[in-house]
């Protein structure tokens, strides 16, 4: 099999599972264990976690967007070491790239750390998002996949892939088997944010969504055994 270099989007409230806030062990134990498999067998994996397991700054009135993003960028931290931590257990070499280095806890991220990494079978976390206020870990997902040349950008979510319109408040939404990125921008679909969305059509980036619930489903997905749905480009 050639080498396959994917970039996994864990979103923060998937991991929380039931618990809705912090981490439930057992989703991320099972998270883990999906991730080793593929890593023994040849697969590079970097991953990017959202911060909604601990903070939804934006929603507050009384605390100003570049402050509430930057919350959200440690939260994101918080959520790549400690992901981290349960990939080790479960025998796998990892690294916490930031874009601001935080001495002591992370190393700085560039693309040249990074790929030293891939070499030597480590996963890699992204964390603290692209380091800047305005921008979304689905942005920083989407540039570092870029950046690193992934081949696919896997999205693992709460909901098991796209649908036409919400499915928690509508029972009748319809769920895409594949859908293009102009029709994700078209119909504002909410895959990724719009800043993303665009940097995915500009740079052809291959997108899969799918629930994260579903057994093997990160496994699944990176085998091209699609029960979400694909984003074409």
């Amino acid at each position: 099999m050639a080498m396959k270099r994917i970039l996994l989007k864990l979103s923060g409230e998937a991991l929380a599972g039931a618990n809705k806030t912090g981490f439930d062990e057992s989703v991320v134990t099972e998270v883990a264990k999906q991730v080793k498999c593929l890593v023994d067998e040849g697969f590079e994996i970097g991953i990017v976690i959202g911060g909604g397991n601990f903070w939804r700054g934006r929603s507050s009135k009384n605390i100003d967007r570049t402050k509430a993003d930057q919350i959200g960028m440690l939260a994101t931290v918080m959520n790549c070491i400690y992901t981290s931590e349960i990939f080790r257990s479960q025998g796998m070499m990892t690294a916490v790239l930031t874009p601001f280095e935080i001495p002591g806890i992370t190393k700085q991220y560039s693309t040249d750390r990074a790929n030293k990494y891939f070499d030597h079978n480590m996963v890699v976390f992204f964390g603290g998002g692209t380091g800047h206020p305005y921008f979304s870990t689905d942005t920083a997902t989407v540039l570092r996949a870029i950046e690193i040349k992934a081949d696919e950008i896997l999205l693992a979510k709460s909901v098991d892939g796209v649908y036409d319109d919400d499915p928690k408040d509508n029972p009748e939404a319809r769920k895409y088997k594949e859908v293009s990125i102009q029709e994700v921008i078209d119909k504002k679909l909410q895959v990724v944010d719009m800043t993303a969305s665009i940097m995915v059509m500009e740079n052809k980036m291959p997108m899969v969504v799918f629930g994260l619930n579903e057994k093997d489903s990160i496994v699944n997905a990176a085998h091209g055994r699609i029960t979400g749905t694909i984003v074409t480009v």
